[in-house]
């Protein structure tokens, strides 16, 4: 089971590294694509570019030996006219082949080697003008592409013309040559105006998708960029509430850890270590402790049981901060004992709140389930001025104080004097009225 139970967490650790990197990747994967693409139609475009040179100045070397040939009638001429009027028969052959339907691929490859392509770029020539002939700048390169197609035409013919007069010895009409070799000419300016033509439009062309290309790429870096600060933000988010919660629970940890988790006030942990600190701080002047017992704590919880006496200890602690300072500190010791520590408190001032706690307890009554209790508390009360004593000495004398406070009676305030054998009772109201009486 446990080794079912790590592989189970190490697979949902996994999914949980795939969907974190997987937008990265996934952009990542796209720009790469695109620039991909973007290198394939501009090494293209740069294909045609560089075939259109080499067709127009293989076309310009075609007028050029033949009229050469129509003036010498020497064959090696003839023979390099053929050579340069192939290259520009060979693109004209492959386009002829990609226009085809279906395309064939072949003999689209074989043209374009004829004219002179080199072999790296036939694919991306074959491919640009299968999937993209329908561009407006390709479209309209092609346009003037194939309106040289008649040219050449004449021009082989010419060739083929020229040779056949040239077999019987050189032409001696001056003016048969001259309008051969003046529309020779003619097709060479119209060779160049259309070439002129395809060259403009495809720089034009090329330096559109180079912009449009620039600005797509931009974009997905931009894309990419947004999304690394949105996660990287989503991350730190996470783990800012993380911590959050982790200082949360640390707070609620250390609280419940010196709290009563009754009322809500101090454990006697909290409590013990508040009266250490008190004691250790040797210029924080007099200081009063409270030690007190309810009186009818049992009587309540026996008679109603120990959800009222829980209400009731809740009652109780609410009417000890009543009045109380920010430094001075109310806690629940156990059961239905609690203490108070009263920092700068001269001897006789703890005592008045000692006596003023007892006289809220006397007035207080606790009703539950139409029955009400009176409830009353002994009350055990040390001064503290010498800071050399120790935390257990503190707490033994409030707690003899208190423990005094019911043996004579309870409902009073008994105050350890410092020593052993002496306390100080504080009178009741009643037993004050009698004695001025």
């Amino acid at each position: 089971m446990f080794r079912r139970a790590a592989s189970s967490t190490k697979g949902d650790n996994f999914l949980h590294v795939i969907k974190l990197v997987l937008p990265f990747v996934t952009v990542v994967l796209l720009q790469a694509a695109i620039a991909g693409f973007s290198l394939e139609v501009m090494s293209s475009v740069r294909a045609y570019v560089a075939g259109e040179a080499l067709w127009s100045r293989s076309q310009k070397n075609a007028v050029y030996f033949l009229n050469l040939y129509l003036h010498s009638g020497e064959a090696r001429q003839f023979a390099q006219y053929q050579s340069s009027l192939a290259v520009p028969i060979g693109d004209e052959f492959a386009r002829w082949a990609l226009e085809g339907d279906p395309v064939d691929v072949e003999a689209a490859r074989i043209g374009f080697l004829q004219g002179g392509n080199h072999p790296d770029d036939v694919p991306g020539l074959i491919w640009l003008f299968r999937y993209f002939n329908r561009v407006s700048f390709l479209q309209e390169a092609i346009r003037e592409w194939a309106a040289t197609d008649p040219m050449l035409l004449e021009l082989s013919v010419f060739g083929e013309v020229i040779r056949s007069e040239l077999q019987h010895g050189p032409i001696q009409d001056d003016g048969r040559l001259q309008f051969l070799s003046s529309r020779l000419s003619e097709l060479n300016a119209q060779f160049t105006v259309h070439a002129n033509r395809f060259s403009t439009v495809l720089g034009e062309g090329s330096r559109a998708i180079k912009v449009t290309l620039t600005c797509i790429n931009v974009v997905t870096a931009v894309t990419l960029i947004l999304l690394l600060i949105w996660h990287t933000r989503r991350l730190v988010q996470q783990r800012q509430a993380f911590e959050d919660a982790l200082h949360a629970e640390k707070e609620r940890l250390a609280w419940q850890a010196s709290h009563d988790w009754l009322t809500g006030l101090s454990n006697r942990r909290a409590f013990e270590a508040r009266l250490q600190s008190e004691l250790d701080s040797a210029a924080a002047g007099p200081l009063g402790l409270i030690l007190l017992d309810l009186d009818q704590f049992k009587s309540v919880n026996d008679s109603c049981g120990h959800l009222a006496g829980d209400r009731l200890l809740c009652q109780i602690s609410r009417l000890l901060q009543q009045d109380r300072h920010g430094h001075d500190l109310v806690a629940r010791l156990g059961g239905d004992e609690f203490g108070l520590i009263l920092p700068q408190c001269p001897p006789a001032n703890a005592v008045d709140i000692a006596e003023r706690l007892r006289r809220s307890f006397e007035l207080f009554n606790f009703a539950w389930d139409d029955r009400c209790f009176a409830v009353t508390a002994s009350i055990g009360v040390a001064c503290i001025a010498d800071r050399n004593i120790t935390l257990e000495d503190a707490m033994r004398r409030a707690d003899a104080a208190c423990y005094r406070a019911k043996e004579k009676g309870r409902n009073r305030v008994q105050v350890d004097g410092g020593r052993r054998d002496v306390v100080v009772v504080a009178a009741r109201p009643r037993e004050a009225i009698a004695a001025r009486g």
